[in-house]
């Protein structure tokens, strides 16, 4: 076991596989291609997170569209190695016991980083307890907070336990982990000998913390009346008077108390980070653009390629700008081969009776309000009129919308009705249960992605990204880190302008215009009538947004600004 891991990653949720369902979408996705890029460039890592035994949920749609919620349920021991050790933290004054499991990430030198889960389903614990690592996001405020305890507090102690002393940055990804601070603060007065705590304990703690936060929505945000932390993490009169570390509107607020524990800030985008800035005034915030892991995002049809026309590429994924001299016809081979797989299993699941060689739009986002995944549907007589004068084109859609996400929930049923009123001119599938596995498909598969999320929401955004690497254009609002990765008619192409308010953006009709105006006039008679053209443009993508915006790059950032 490495015990020499210098960095620890704090997330909620990490997604490494398909088949451990221990992330809900981006967050989680983002954090298992961090740790994955940590090991090819053999940074020293060692994450934490929960095991989340029941999973995010396996997403079920009727017939007309309406979402309902099954546990998942996954053999941890056939996949994840038990350790011994175990650690506590103390919830409503009670012991609550924790053990980890682990699992390890290769990077492409053989370099491992280890990811432990917290699992305190154990026999030692009440059956309430034992279900608080049972569901991510699940229950209500006060199982939220339990859980944050455990990930933040919890996660600290298990490091501890396994041997870990020489961590210099505690890394939190979003707030979910920033009780962490509170635990870093306990063993920093333990040291001195000292209660209760001082600035220069405070100052201490801050030079070992890391803070990104992901979004500018409010439910981002998590915070908890004051009673309810009293209740949970007992009376510890050391830490409320310092109450100004984490009181916000009379609430303890996680975004706030990793704002004042931490030596480094960002957001995960330009734009973003100009965003956050305005947000929380006062403090300093840097911006980090997203990136994927490119070996795990690239299709097996475009990795040959690579391997073939840029060897190398997956230890310098910035070598990808040469694919600008890859053979045109080769690269529609790969897309052409990828993109049967797709449509196969599209028709496969649902029926849709898809056509390889009909243009392709693809859209899979978790379904929340923001995103917008309805906006194409707002005109559903031009749509027609497109399609039957300018040229076919179906739409390919995922996501899954939270369980308590009513409007989320209405929104896949829009969807629905859509692809009913329009299915005599237009197929329209809408894939159930997204995960990694069909990110990939989807994102790999489609001729053009669709992006449409509310300006300035979206904080970053990756499926583009993936997109992008698999020589997949995008058709996005500018926003997130489509601001940075388009070039207009080069690696795809915009919808509306860039810079609009929240206010501008609200109104709909006129994105939903641009989109058809874009669709109508350049993106169909392109890829029908000028394909050379449009296989331009897929090379672009790759050699432009593929060599950059990848966790690669992300993570060399993390290391010259962040962790060093």
């Amino acid at each position: 076991m490495n015990n020499e891991s210098k960095i620890a990653y704090f997330s909620m949720e990490i997604g490494l596989e398909a088949r451990m369902p221990t992330y809900s979408g981006g967050l989680g996705v983002l954090a298992g291609d961090t740790i994955r890029s940590a090991a090819d460039l053999k940074v020293p890592m060692v994450a934490v997170t929960l095991l989340q035994r029941k999973g995010y949920f396996r997403q079920k749609l009727d017939a007309s569209g309406w979402q309902t919620e099954e546990p998942v349920e996954w053999t941890v021991e056939s996949i994840l190695e038990e350790i011994p050790k175990k650690t506590f933290v103390t919830i409503e004054g009670r012991n609550v016991y924790l053990r980890s499991w682990k699992y390890e990430v290769n990077g492409i030198g053989d370099f491992k980083v280890p990811v432990y889960f917290l699992d305190s389903d154990l026999p030692e614990n009440s059956e309430w307890d034992r279900t608080l690592t049972h569901f991510l996001y699940g229950g209500d405020q006060y199982y939220r907070l339990c859980q944050e305890v455990i990930l933040g507090i919890g996660g600290v102690r298990m490091l501890r336990a396994l041997g870990y002393e020489n961590i210099k940055r505690f890394h939190m990804n979003e707030g979910h982990a920033s009780l962490l601070a509170l635990e870093l603060l306990n063993e920093q007065a333990g040291k001195t000998g000292r209660e209760p705590t001082r600035p220069e304990d405070i100052e201490a703690v801050r030079e070992q913390c890391i803070f990104t936060t992901h979004t500018p929505v409010p439910a981002g945000h998590d915070q908890f009346p004051i009673e309810l932390i009293r209740r949970i993490i007992g009376p510890r009169e050391e830490i409320f008077k310092i109450k100004d570390i984490f009181l916000y509107n009379n609430l303890f607020n996680m975004t706030y108390l990793a704002l004042n524990m931490s030596r480094f800030i960002n957001g995960v985008a330009k734009k973003h980070g100009e965003v956050s800035q305005l947000m929380f005034e006062g403090y300093t915030i840097d911006a980090i653009t997203n990136g994927v892991h490119a070996a795990t995002w690239t299709t097996k049809p475009f990795q040959n390629l690579y391997d073939r026309y840029i060897p190398g590429w997956r230890e310098d994924n910035f070598s990808l700008r040469y694919a600008l001299s890859i053979p045109k016809h080769e690269v529609w081979e790969a897309h052409a081969f990828a993109k049967n797989e797709l449509i196969q299993h599209v028709n496969r699941e649902t029926g849709a009776a898809m056509d390889t060689d009909v243009l392709t739009l693809g859209f899979a986002r978790r379904s929340t309000t923001y995103k917008r995944g309805e906006l194409l549907f707002q005109d559903g007589e031009r749509l027609k009129r497109i399609s039957s004068e300018v040229g076919r084109f179906q739409v390919i859609y995922a996501g899954k919308a939270h369980p308590q996400d009513s409007a989320g929930k209405e929104i896949i049923k829009r969807i629905f009705h859509a692809k009913e009123s329009l299915k005599a001119n237009i197929k329209i599938a809408y894939l159930e249960n997204y995960d990694m596995e069909k990110g990939k498909l989807i994102t790999s598969g489609v001729d053009v992605w669709l992006n449409t999320p509310q300006p300035p929401l979206e904080a970053s955004g990756t499926s583009g990204m993936k997109a992008a690497l698999n020589g997949v254009p995008s058709l996005s609002v500018l926003d997130g880190w489509w601001i940075e990765g388009y070039i207009e008619g080069i690696t795809g192409w915009s919808i509306g302008e860039a810079g609009r308010g929240a206010e501008a953006s609200s109104d709909w009709s006129n994105d939903a215009l641009s989109l058809y105006n874009k669709l109508e006039n350049i993106v169909i008679p392109l890829f029908y009538h000028d394909r050379d053209r449009f296989i331009e443009m897929m090379r672009s993508s790759i050699a432009l947004n593929g060599s950059f915006f990848n966790t690669q790059r992300m993570m060399l950032q993390y290391v010259l600004r962040a962790y060093f």
